[in-house]
């Protein structure tokens, strides 16, 4: 019979363990960035520098913007 740690040890389990590993690394990322937002814009950054600094687009810079005032 085929066990879980039977299907720990195959190629696919490791290479979706992996993945899922680094898109949780991903957004991690993105919400370290996210929550930068504000404290730049309180520095005196414009949007189009605060984007520029984070890697962003000026849209979600924005929408962050839009989210936290409403």
């Amino acid at each position: 019979m085929f066990s879980l740690n039977d299907l720990r040890e195959t190629k696919v389990y490791q290479e979706a363990l992996e993945e899922g590993i680094e898109q949780g690394i991903e957004q991690g990322r993105m919400q370290e960035k996210l929550e930068s937002i504000p404290r730049l814009l309180a520095l005196g950054l414009s949007l189009e520098q605060t984007a520029q600094a984070l890697a962003l687009r000026v849209e979600q810079v924005q929408q962050v913007i839009e989210e936290k005032t409403e």
